[in-house]
């Protein structure tokens, strides 16, 4: 059986390789003296403020902005950016920004800005997402799941103009979780000059498709389902040593990337498939980075609708999937079992979790008590796109659709275009789902608000849908406190609260890959969101 398998991969990779190089033409001189990554999908815009697909944030955050505060990648450890330094007030209620200066903004065919980064594009860039009555708030939907899975914007008083290079920003309480959010990809610092601009031409829209930033690379042109061209900023302020040019080429099937890899015409890969690792780790001149993930793999049930939204039917569906299989057939032990929504690598895990356990009697019973006869029918969507957080949706539905029928239950899979799901995910029409989540920064918080919490409904990342305002008294209590040791304590209260009433099923933590060419220096795996090229150059 095994045998045969590796047949069958070494015939699609042969297919796949023989593709690659007869599709592979003299392009212009990105290939030649650029990076070429070979990413997996369309961004939905130039702008992760209104996103939370990690397609958008590894095209954009890391490439085109920059952030107040940022990450240490090896420790978490937050550090300045555009924002120098900070000062933090005794009742950790207003926070002071002073605020880096000669920072230039991108200069392309399409703007030309007359300053330099300073206070109002902060103001700007945060009150966009947090002020119903900003001119660019309702620009491309006004929706930013993000800030809205979180409540940000309710909990920020005031952004206040200090002077040109110190902003002030005043809470209503005090959250612990503050300073990780604004260093992650989704609080990117715009022109507040470009986009008055805009608005003078009467094309605001502009600014999340032709984007303007600090980072350390300017977009150039993109092409929907064939590439995104950038170039390298060449006054941007960090100074690192950083390829001239990077294009995304876009490359949605895994086997097609791979082979890209290996004839060189892509430099680096995103979502290697479980099945391609050994041959990437045995292939010479090729690199594979590994790293634990700070994500989780997930089983969401709508909880607002029947039968739902009894926690005796989520409990029987927990306990009628045996997901020690789950992980043995989608992601062939790069990942590990999920207790609850936090990984291994998070400071607050609780290794003695209770967790759900294959029991299909016991999960029969519970479906006779309240009610659910055999033959009922439900939905499984399954996401149509490869995450480190689950790499085969469609292979894990088709699994649980078979252990449903030992229980009694017809499941249907369904999936669409990535843009369609979303949608009509966010719409509520799914009975469940298998999508997960990767986390932002390794603060607790990021995981457990944007999931479940009653605010995240609205943004679209409860997927859900699930509101509990026990749950939410016990997230807002752990952000009152600076101590680890008591959130940590709270944190346990939310597992046990969690694994009582199961809107979702914890499946698995994946391990994060990343396969490049060994020409490529200062290529790292980022723990803290999107793929990162600056400072990353092509050996010649």
């Amino acid at each position: 059986m095994f045998a045969g398998f590796v047949r069958r991969c070494c015939v699609i990779l042969t297919t796949a390789l023989c593709v690659a190089a007869c599709s592979k033409s003299p392009q212009d001189s990105f290939y030649q003296s650029g990076i070429v990554y070979c990413s997996e999908s369309n961004p939905v815009n130039f702008n992760p403020q209104l996103d939370t697909s990690g397609t958008t944030s590894d095209a954009t955050s890391h490439q085109i902005y920059g952030r107040l505060l940022d990450f240490e990648p090896d420790t978490g450890r937050i550090i300045p950016s555009l924002a120098e330094s900070w000062l933090i007030s005794d009742d950790g209620l207003t926070y002071t920004f002073q605020l880096r200066k000669d920072v230039n903004f991108h200069t392309t065919e399409y703007f030309t800005p007359s300053r330099t980064f300073n206070a109002d594009d902060v103001l700007f860039s945060i009150n966009r997402w947090r002020l119903p009555s900003h001119p660019y708030h309702n620009v491309s939907g006004g929706r930013y799941p993000y800030f809205e899975s979180l409540g940000l914007a309710e909990n920020i008083a005031s952004v206040s103009r200090i002077n040109g290079y110190r902003v002030e920003i005043t809470l209503q309480r005090r959250d612990s979780s503050f300073l990780a959010n604004l260093a992650t990809d989704f609080s990117v610092i715009l022109s507040e000059e470009y986009a008055q601009h805009l608005l003078n031409r009467g094309v605001p829209e502009r600014i999340d498709h032709f984007p303007i930033g600090t980072g350390p690379f300017k977009f150039d042109s993109y092409r929907k389902d064939h590439y995104i061209r950038y170039q390298r900023n060449d006054n941007y302020w960090k100074n690192e040593v950083t390829a001239e040019q990077l294009i995304y080429d876009i490359t949605p099937k895994s086997s097609l990337r791979l082979a890209k890899l290996i004839t060189s015409e892509c430099d680096a890969i995103a979502f290697p498939a479980q099945t391609e690792l050994e041959i990437i780790r045995n292939r010479e001149n090729l690199l594979l980075a590994e790293k634990p993930g700070l994500n989780i793999g997930f089983w969401a049930f709508n909880t607002q609708r029947p039968p739902f939204d009894n926690p005796d039917v989520r409990r029987a569906l927990a306990f009628a999937i045996d997901k020690n299989t789950l992980l043995e057939a989608v992601y062939f032990g790069s990942a590990t079992r999920a207790k609850t929504l936090l990984p291994g690598a998070s400071w607050a895990y609780q290794a003695d979790a209770d967790d759900t356990a294959y029991n299909p009697v016991l999960a029969r019973k519970l479906l006779d008590d309240a009610g659910v006869e055999p033959g009922f029918t439900m939905t499984i969507w399954a996401i149509p796109v490869e995450r480190a957080y689950n790499p085969n949706a469609a292979k894990m539905a088709e699994l649980i659709q078979r252990y449903l029928a030992d229980v009694g239950i017809r499941a249907t899979i369904v999936t669409y275009d990535w843009t369609t799901f979303r949608r009509h995910l966010r719409e509520g029409l799914h009975d469940s789902v298998l999508i997960g989540w990767s986390a932002d920064n390794g603060d607790p918080d990021n995981f457990y608000r944007p999931l479940l919490s009653c605010g995240a409904i609205p943004s679209g990342t409860n997927r859900a849908m699930w509101c509990n305002n026990d749950y939410d008294k016990l997230l807002n209590q752990a952000l009152q406190t600076e101590d680890t040791a008591q959130r940590k304590a709270i944190y346990q209260q939310v597992n046990r609260l969690l694994y009582e009433q199961l809107p979702i099923v914890p499946i698995a933590h994946a391990y994060r890959y990343r396969a490049y060419r060994d020409e490529l220096e200062g290529m790292t795996i980022n723990p803290y969101g999107g793929v990162r090229f600056g400072g990353v150059s092509k050996a010649q």
